[in-house]
């Protein structure tokens, strides 16, 4: 049964890892129901997630999950501790720090209505523990659409995007923002010739009263 799930995880993980660009350490954020579920079944997260994932793991949490775990209080309690073992991350509220998960987070959590949040989300991976046992969801409706459009070139992956970037940094293909402006600045330089023609016109115009007061 393990090695069914390992293997499902492997084929999920690749999926990611080729579309997505998600490369080791992967960047596991746990949620207060994720690490309550985890104590409850006796699960090792710093020892068994990279054993699930058969690579590199770096742990971490947000400032808004410990907010919640002490506000939750004594019924929480070992959940807070274990979510304090680990890195904290800023963010300005939970719900808008996946937006759009640069860092490549694996979102772990047992909350449904977030599940239901990051699956919407094309390229976020969720992980959660059923019968005591880690499991790294399938990739999304959502991402698998987003994916479909990549294929039919339609889309671009945020994968293929850094490449490109990168490609073009390399070969100094990188326009300079700045020294565009700088080009358009000269290109105003100098007085408008028609604007001179009319200004003639006009000083003609003042000089006809006088002559024809002289020949009066």
């Amino acid at each position: 049964m393990k090695i069914t799930k390992q293997k499902h995880a492997k084929k999920h993980l690749g999926f990611f890892c080729n579309i997505f660009g998600v490369s080791e350490p992967y960047q596991i954020l746990l949620v207060s129901t994720f690490c309550q579920a985890a104590l409850r079944g006796r699960i090792q997260l710093r020892e068994q997630l990279p054993r699930y994932l058969m690579g590199e793991t770096q742990l971490c949490t947000t400032r808004c999950v410990l907010k919640e775990l002490e506000t939750l209080g004594n019924d929480l309690y070992g959940a807070k501790l274990i979510a304090q073992k680990y890195q904290v991350r800023n963010c300005p509220h939970f719900k808008n720090a996946l937006k759009g998960n640069p860092h490549h987070y694996f979102v772990a959590t047992q909350d449904q209505n977030l599940s239901v949040k990051v699956k919407k989300k094309p390229g976020v991976s969720l992980m959660f523990i059923i019968q005591n046992t880690i499991v790294l969801d399938k990739p999304s409706p959502k991402t698998v659409a987003f994916v479909k459009a990549i294929a039919s070139g339609q889309l671009v992956s945020v994968h293929e995007k850094e490449s490109i970037k990168q490609l073009k940094e390399e070969q100094g293909l990188m326009k300079n923002p700045e020294h565009r402006r700088r080009k358009k600045r000269k290109k105003i330089s100098g007085p408008n010739p028609l604007s001179c023609l009319k200004k003639k016109k006009k000083a003609q115009d003042t000089k006809s009263p006088a002559s024809e007061k002289k020949r009066k």
